[in-house]
């Protein structure tokens, strides 16, 4: 089976597919990853086969627009009061130029497809921001599945906005996003189905049950298993705390969302190093000048892998990003979030929801209350109880390589109803086999 993953050129969004396209490889599928060029490297430093096409997004022409100054728009779920239609579709008439178009750019999809044609993959894999890969296996006749790096809230935002349009006049039908794929497709002799928004299937690399979204489409867990990109251990990981470890970290794009915090990261570490335990914080060099003399009970660090850090930690505090949360999710660790874009803020409600963890919305922030927050996280059994619980949740999902069959079936099915034959009769026979065990 020839198996093609894709990701617009964004690492944090490109290595929740990483585990798959292991497990994809290691069952002796063919495996490709089609992004843009900037991340191609990142795409051979995970071990997997990179296909550069198109152009790098120009994310920054994107975010210097009137309708992006105040940064991604507000997610439904993050609403206090029901979605009205207005919203819905104020919702995609913005993500559908500054996100879809920008991160699928013409350059980008044109050439996806192409390869796509020539290559002819049978299975293709998307994160959810890169409807390319939806096209691209459109384009060519390929299965395609969405993988999703947190909550589900395009999906949710698209139910949202087809169950409010169905109540408006025919005459106020808008479709930001349908439009935008109906024409994109349009350009390879391709209808636009529903089916182009989610997948033939939608795999959750990061949410337990209790955290998801009711979205309404086939959903299948897995296991996450945290991959950070290159890294080394550091010696100091090797001893174990003599206090009790609290994670400060923004993850690789949280410094870019500082905007509305009322203290900065400094000042933040400053006050969880009041406590009695070790703070462990990656801050950038400006947040460590700003930090003045490091107090003794705080190590600042460049990098750290959250796959071997967060094992040894009584708490973490971050800004909700997928690589942090999922990677604390699977280690029974107590979460404060300080989340303020796209899915975050819904996540650590829900988390908090949960008993899992606390929220501080970032202009809410003062020293004595984060203090306090991140004391009753170290200390108090309650949220490392409901930890634990969403860990045993994670544990039991099924792995990557536990995953591949179901995939496998997913394709034999698709390739038996195309050619009218039961799936043992299909071109591989040995995937057939494989696939109805």
């Amino acid at each position: 089976m020839r198996v093609l993953l894709t990701s617009f050129a964004l690492a944090s969004h490109y290595n929740c597919l990483v585990p798959l396209g292991w497990a994809l490889a290691a069952a002796g599928h063919e495996v490709r990853v089609a992004s843009q060029p900037s991340l191609t490297d990142a795409i051979t430093a995970s071990g997997l086969t990179a296909v550069p096409v198109g152009t790098d997004p120009a994310l920054e022409e994107v975010r210097e627009q009137p309708a992006a100054a105040m940064g991604p728009p507000q997610v439904h779920e993050d609403r206090d009061e029901p979605v009205t239609w207005e919203q819905a579709l104020d919702f995609d008439m913005v993500i559908a130029p500054l996100l879809l178009a920008a991160t699928n750019n013409t350059a980008m999809v044109d050439e996806l497809v192409d390869f796509a044609r020539r290559w002819r993959p049978d299975l293709v894999i998307w994160e959810p921001f890169t409807l390319a890969g939806a096209i691209a296996a459109e384009a060519c006749g390929a299965v395609h599945v969405r993988a999703l790096w947190g909550l589900d809230v395009l999906g949710s935002a698209r139910r949202t906005f087809l169950d409010l349009r169905a109540r408006q006049p025919l005459a106020h039908w808008e479709d930001p996003v349908g439009e935008w794929l109906t024409l994109t497709l349009a350009r390879y002799s391709r209808p636009f189905t529903e089916e182009v928004t989610t997948g033939r299937l939608t795999i959750d690399t990061t949410m337990p049950p209790s955290l998801r979204l009711p979205v309404g489409v086939p959903v299948v867990g897995m296991r996450t298993l945290p991959y950070n990109g290159r890294s080394v251990m550091p010696d100091w990981l090797a001893e174990p705390p003599r206090r009790p470890r609290v994670c400060f970290t923004l993850g690789g794009t949280g410094g870019d969302f500082l905007h509305d915090w009322a203290l900065g990261p400094a000042e933040l570490v400053r006050a969880a190093a009041e406590l009695d335990v070790e703070v462990v914080a990656t801050l950038d060099a400006e947040q460590r000048a700003r930090l003045g003399q490091v107090p003794d009970n705080v190590r600042i660090v460049d990098f750290v892998p959250m796959n071997l850090l967060m094992p040894t930690c009584a708490a973490v505090v971050h800004h909700g990003g997928a690589g942090t949360f999922s990677a604390a999710l699977l280690n029974g660790v107590p979460q404060l979030m300080i989340a303020n874009t796209w899915d975050t803020p819904v996540k650590a409600k829900r988390l908090a929801d949960y008993g899992a963890g606390l929220y501080i919305p970032p202009p809410k922030l003062d020293a004595g209350g984060f203090r306090d927050a991140v004391a009753a996280l170290v200390h108090e059994p309650g949220p490392r109880a409901a930890a634990d619980r969403l860990r045993l949740e994670m544990l039991a999902e099924p792995t990557p390589a536990e995953l591949v069959p179901q995939l496998e079936r997913l394709v034999a099915t698709d390739r038996a109803g195309k050619s009218g034959d039961d799936p043992g009769t299909t071109r591989d026979l040995g995937l057939a086999e494989r696939a109805l065990r």
